[in-house]
């Protein structure tokens, strides 16, 4: 697979003693299809990895952020009012102590906020001001990167 044993020629008018030399060439053809298919594994699996909760963001033209070594916190604000850390409900008044020892756990501080396009700005800055008051002042807003630009200048 790796290495062969190739046979030496010999001179002509020399007696012929056969010797053996290792023959040092790799075959990267199987790391090469290994590869691939794991490049094609994570292809289709990075997708799923999102955080599962229902979320209609509302759209803007803003660029994404740069990526983390981690998975990102969020905290997600669902349209009936309830909120989500990842995917799991909690209070409003357990919101930060829930962060907080998520967080301890966690080696980048970021969160990011997912909010319903339909929740009202109090809503979103409430939790916005709760967080910043639990410590945690790297704050991202999420939303949906499709959206229109915004006109300054409004007819």
């Amino acid at each position: 697979m790796g290495a062969g044993v190739q046979a030496k020629r010999s001179q002509p008018g020399r007696r012929s003693r056969r010797r053996s030399v290792m023959m040092s060439e790799i075959n990267v053809t199987p790391f090469v299809d290994v590869m691939l298919v794991l490049l094609i594994v994570f292809m289709v699996s990075a997708p799923m990895l999102t955080v599962g909760v229902d979320v209609e963001l509302p759209e803007t033209a803003a660029g994404a952020l740069p990526t983390e070594q981690e998975p990102p916190l969020a905290v997600s604000i669902l349209a009936d009012g309830r909120i989500m850390i990842q995917d799991l409900e909690v209070p409003r008044e357990s919101l930060v102590t829930k962060l907080q020892s998520v967080a301890a756990e966690r080696e980048g501080d970021r969160v990011f906020v997912r909010a319903d396009q339909s929740v009202s700005y109090e809503v979103v800055a409430q939790v916005m001001g709760a967080l910043d008051a639990g410590g945690f002042n790297s704050i991202g807003l999420v939303t949906d990167g499709n959206g229109p630009l915004f006109n300054a200048v409004q007819e």
